[in-house]
């Protein structure tokens, strides 16, 4: 309660913080359960709220921001705990953030406008107008998806954070595997193609509402693709220093996710580790 309650203060500072904020929560409620997590969310977020009066004078937006912040790891580290597939747990994660996408548009469908107001007041006041406002008019229609996408990243690396600690205090090496064993069902690729071939061709709301569903369907796949991408390095003789390689390449550079993800999509049909496995066992 003192680390997720003290972290998620700090948080409002440093936002990468949150991530070992809602990693505690994880832990608790993957070892101990759905209602202990339950009690640390609540004494946690209200613990959070009566210091938010006395620091902040406002304690509705830091009751607010605990409970956005929580609560979806709490439910997926149930899945997790429960389901015992982390792949679940995933996808789980992913779908409540495609809910929130269309609720958003379900409530405003003109989401975009209110986008492009918040972008515009970004814009250094000596930016080259021109190509800024270009570059807002096209980012405005996909922010909803970004913030989607940013919002289930940092859910996924406090359940991971949060799953790594149990491994090391009670599994040595078991979150390793369950990581590196990432997987997805075909019918689901199916429909993430399906979602990308609609907004294609598609326009309008609907073409707009599908991309953004796709930039969610993209954290999925990158997740994957990485865990195939680790199995191949590592089976390399210079795996040792690849591997390390690759995860500062994906942090300095993220256009690699692109690449990263489309493996992660292929791997639904091609089964790539057992292919790297077979060939270094035969």
């Amino acid at each position: 309660m003192v680390v997720a309650c003290t972290l998620v203060l700090v948080s409002l500072v440093m936002p990468p913080v949150s991530i070992v904020s809602s990693a505690s929560v994880a832990l608790v409620t993957l070892r101990r359960g759905a209602i202990e997590g339950l009690i640390v969310l609540a004494c946690s977020t209200a613990a959070a709220g009566i210091f938010g009066f006395f620091l902040l004078g406002n304690y509705q937006f830091v009751l607010l921001y605990g409970m956005v912040l929580w609560i979806p790891v709490w439910l997926i580290s149930i899945v997790l705990r429960e389901g015992r597939y982390l792949s679940l747990a995933v996808e789980i994660a992913v779908l409540i953030g495609v809910m929130g996408v269309v609720g958003f548009y379900l409530y405003d469908a003109e989401s975009a406008t209110m986008w492009k107001n918040i972008l515009s007041q970004m814009v250094p006041p000596n930016a080259p107008v021109e190509d800024v406002q270009h570059t807002v008019d096209v980012l405005s229609h996909y922010m909803t998806g970004i913030v989607a996408a940013a919002a289930v990243f940092g859910l996924l690396f406090g359940l991971f954070l949060g799953r790594w600690w149990q491994a090391l205090l009670y599994n040595p090496g078991g979150f390793r595997q369950e990581f590196l064993s990432l997987n997805t069902h075909p019918r689901l690729a199916i429909g993430s193609i399906l979602v990308i071939v609609v907004a294609s061709l598609s326009s309008g709301v609907i073409s707009e509402v599908s991309w953004n569903i796709a930039i969610l369907l993209f954290v999925l796949y990158t997740f994957i693709g990485t865990a195939v991408l680790h199995t191949l390095f590592a089976s390399m003789k210079m795996g040792r220093f690849i591997v390390p390689m690759f995860y500062v390449t994906l942090f300095l550079i993220p256009h690699a996710m692109l690449p990263v993800a489309l493996v992660g999509l292929g791997d639904t049909w091609m089964n790539l580790r057992n292919k790297i496995s077979n060939q270094y066992t035969s």
